[in-house]
């Protein structure tokens, strides 16, 4: 060896060798291999700039996640609606635990669901004693037939006549006869059976089945669980999930029979899902009693209890969720129009009218907790009267906008008091399920629109079997309605 590589002075790592004269380089098979010093300080200078630029890029990534989770938790509007909560950026700080989920509380359920007496008679009914529908659509006002509504050419004189409450009374519902929604006779002779239904929808295959957990045996046995789908769905389903077939031709997923609903009623996907949702007692004459759940949602507790809890222990005959964010049903829409859910002209129409009839903002003067709902949760005994305004709010959205949220408080107010039901915590209603990702975002064109001239520019925009009530001449003057002012403190939105 060379004088300079035995005066070599050993670094830590072994391999490495620094002479006197402060040079470096490598002991490679017994030779040190030397590089300048500019070589070497270039070679640091790098491995600094990677290091810095990878922290940088850490911290920005960090950000950007703590951001967007602030986001979720803002009370201001602009910075709210950037929160996505179907992305997979949500699904990671929520795993982080940068976000906080669901508010839940206890539901005081009953112990075990053996062990509950089921009512031996319906509820009395007070106020209505027999309830019909109208099966045909009515002549134009042109004179001439149009094609049969699903939920009937309604008047204005007739709208208003069906908030009156008598003894005997019949009332548009839906399924006008020829005007779509049809059930093949399998599934009419299959739920004619059905006392007791848990129900669910999927439309425009918006959705995949979630099985429901923590069953009982009991509950297995009374219940039906019915799923309602349209043709979209139904092939949606068949390509992404097992579908078996029984011996009299009814299709399954798991515990939920497939009901297929032949010829859509509506143009707007989120106006036919309100069928089954709202006209249950309509699409399954026989039952009694029903628990209705978003198709999104996977129900986590025993329908019994659930009945049990919310309508037999109380002597209730309807039960909903009351809103998380908002009570008054005028801040609700002006969060509609934020989030677009709906044309945002035809949402201030729809809120005008209401306004018209002497629809006041919620107070804590009110009668009823809320004017808002948190509608993906209904659970029902099928009196007439609980029946009455199934049908009554059924219209609203055949007449106005598909937001079912907009016009259940409206029905309450209309009735005067009449209509008892109970409004449950938002808590126990976020422990009542599992909430699931749609398989997609939802849009269609209605929800863009701008101003009504947009509506008359292109007709094609226009949905040709809902929401008439907006195009219909309304019988009061609506050019000196003013709307409620709205102070946005909600997250929705």
């Amino acid at each position: 060896m060379d004088s300079v590589s035995l005066r070599a002075i050993r670094r830590p790592d072994r391999n490495h060798l620094q002479s006197r004269d402060g040079k470096e380089g490598f002991l490679a098979s017994g030779k040190l291999y030397h590089d300048s010093p500019m070589r070497i300080i270039w070679k640091r200078g790098f491995i600094r700039l990677v290091l810095v630029a990878g922290i940088i890029w850490g911290m920005l990534i960090l950000t950007a996640l703590l951001f967007h989770a602030w986001s979720c938790q803002s009370s201001i509007a602009f910075f709210s609606a950037l929160c996505n909560k179907s992305s997979k950026i949500y699904e990671v700080i929520q795993s982080m635990g940068l976000v906080t989920p669901p508010h839940r509380c206890p539901i005081p359920v009953a112990d075990d669901p053996n062990k509950i007496v089921i009512p031996k008679r319906r509820s009395p009914e007070k106020y209505v004693q027999s309830l019909s529908y109208f099966m045909e659509d009515v002549t134009a006002t042109n004179g001439s037939q149009s094609p049969p509504l699903f939920g009937g050419n309604i008047t204005w004189k007739q709208r208003d006549e069906s908030f009156k409450i008598k003894p005997n009374m019949k009332v548009h519902c839906g399924f006008i006869r020829n005007g779509g929604a049809e059930m093949a006779q399998k599934d009419i002779k299959y739920v004619k059976k059905c006392r007791f239904v848990v129900a669910s929808g999927i439309f425009d295959g918006y959705d995949a089945p979630h099985q429901p957990s923590n069953i009982s045996a009991r509950s297995q046995k009374l219940f039906c669980f019915l799923m309602v789908v349209d043709e979209v769905s139904l092939e949606f389903i068949k390509k992404n999930v097992t579908v078996r077939e029984d011996n009299e031709g009814g299709e399954w997923v798991g515990i939920w029979r497939l009901i297929l609903l032949k010829n859509p009623p509506y143009d707007e996907p989120r106006r036919n899902g309100k069928v089954p949702k709202i006209l249950t007692h309509r699409l399954f004459p026989q039952a009694q009693y029903s628990i209705w759940i978003d198709g999104k949602m996977e129900l986590i507790v025993d329908p019994l209890l659930l009945l049990e809890r919310y309508l037999w222990r109380e002597k209730n005959t309807f039960a909903i969720a009351q809103h998380k964010h908002h009570r008054n049903v005028y801040e609700e829409a002006d969060a509609n129009k934020r989030r677009k859910r709906y044309a945002r002209p035809l949402i201030d129409l729809h809120m005008k009218i209401y306004r018209y009839e002497g629809m006041e903002p919620w107070n804590p003067k009110k009668s009823t907790p809320s004017d808002v709902p948190e509608g993906a949760v209904i659970i029902r005994e099928h009196t007439a009267l609980s029946n009455l305004f199934s049908c009554l709010w059924f219209n609203e959205v055949h007449l106005f906008t598909p937001r079912d949220q907009l016009s259940f408080g409206y029905v309450v107010y209309r009735l005067g008091g009449l209509f008892k039901f109970f409004m449950f915590p938002n808590c126990e209603y976020n422990s009542i399920f599992i909430l699931h990702n749609h398989t997609r975002e939802h849009s269609s064109k209605v929800e863009w629109v701008k101003s009504l001239d947009e509506f008359k520019k292109k007709t094609g925009l226009k949905e040709s079997r809902g929401g008439l009530g907006l195009w219909i001449p309304y019988p009061g003057n609506l050019d000196s309605v003013v709307l409620p002012s709205v102070k946005r403190t909600s997250k929705a939105g």
